[in-house]
């Protein structure tokens, strides 16, 4: 962390599908002194849309939602009649997305509108044809889940996922009630950029959450205690495979094949790769003062996650993955990670 300046970062380590090491470091408030602690707030960022994602595969389960079905089937009135959805009027194509789309990232948006010169929603591709992270995706799985079981993101995430896996500091938006322990982010020069209130529910990024809580959801997925077994094996199961150079700008198609070698390849919800020591999930989340990961390795039961309230936190990810659970595989290139200068340690 001292090398990285990283200002606070929560570790936890799972060994055969359980949490055996749970620890944070350094600090949720540098001005104050203040530790970061394994109940401190921080936002989970793109972390969101895994865990989101393990609530759909509980509807696919009770038949609400049917993977291949086009979405726009789900709604009361065509897409394009939403707000949200009108620039896709006159583009027949939105009758072709599907939730198997939205959830492995291939409908053909880009991430966020406001990030593309038209700074309108647009579809790019054939929906389904190629990987292209997006949480604008995210948003419309959002909607169509809200639809079918009548219920708000919070209320959805509350019922199906905190409550179940007892995850009492989780919400879907800022709460007060956690505001007494609750995480200040920082940016790349360890500056405070101030607690986040996140007002705005949003599967795609806002769920506020501590390292205790979401251990407990990567547990329940790498344990197979959560999901029925058809419906964990289709969410961590290749929907596209990925021959993309780096994942963003999610739009950009420049091909490679460095990562044909570990089988890089997009689920539901969650990124995956092959090694000599079986599958890998994984899932990034990037936000301004936020930077978290986990990945896991679904045979031997083996995974960390990481969890950081700084801007620089995708800096030590290469070190920790590596010494902490001998994860060589990450495709630090694609993601545009760094390795880890100075972080390497030698093992007895």
């Amino acid at each position: 962390m001292a090398a990285g300046h990283v200002t606070g970062a929560g570790i936890a380590i799972f060994n055969e599908g359980k949490v055996v090491y749970l620890k944070a470091y350094g600090f949720r408030d540098k001005e104050r002194n203040l530790p970061l602690t394994p109940d401190s707030i921080m936002t989970a960022a793109s972390l969101t849309k895994s865990a989101f994602a393990t609530v759909v595969m509980q509807l696919v389960h009770e038949h609400l939602i049917d993977l291949d079905k086009p979405v726009y089937k789900y709604l009361p009135k065509p897409l394009p009649q939403y707000e949200n959805y009108k620039d896709l009027a006159g583009d027949e194509r939105y009758k072709l997305i599907t939730m198997r789309m939205l959830l492995s990232h291939t409908a053909g948006f880009a991430n966020w509108r406001w990030l593309t010169d038209a700074n309108k929603l647009r579809i790019y591709f054939t929906p389904g044809t190629r990987f292209a992270y997006s949480g604008e995706g995210i948003d419309l799985a959002q909607l169509i889940a809200e639809t079918v079981t009548h219920k708000s993101i919070n209320q959805l995430m509350r019922a199906r996922l905190f409550q179940p896996l007892h995850m009492t500091r989780s919400s879907m938006s800022f709460d007060k009630r956690f505001a007494n322990n609750q995480a200040t982010r920082y940016d790349e020069h360890e500056k405070s950029l101030g607690p986040e209130h996140r007002e705005k529910a949003d599967a795609a990024g806002s769920m506020q959450t501590t390292l205790r809580d979401y251990s407990r959801l990567v547990q329940a997925v790498l344990s197979g205690s959560f999901l029925g077994p058809d419906e964990r094996n289709e969410m961590l199961s290749p929907q596209i495979w990925i021959t993309s150079k780096h994942e963003f700008p999610s739009l950009e198609n420049e091909p490679t094949k460095e990562n044909n070698a570990i089988h890089l390849s997009y689920g539901l919800g969650w990124g995956l790769y092959l090694t000599k020591y079986g599958e890998v999930f994984f899932k990034e989340g990037h936000d301004e003062g936020w930077r978290n990961y986990v990945a896991c390795f679904d045979q031997p039961k083996t995974g960390l996650l990481i969890m950081t309230n700084s801007s620089n936190g995708e800096d030590i990810y290469s070190g920790l993955l590596e010494n902490l659970i001998g994860d060589t595989f990450t495709p630090l290139e694609w993601e545009r990670f760094k390795p880890s200068a100075n972080l390497h340690v030698d093992h007895p």
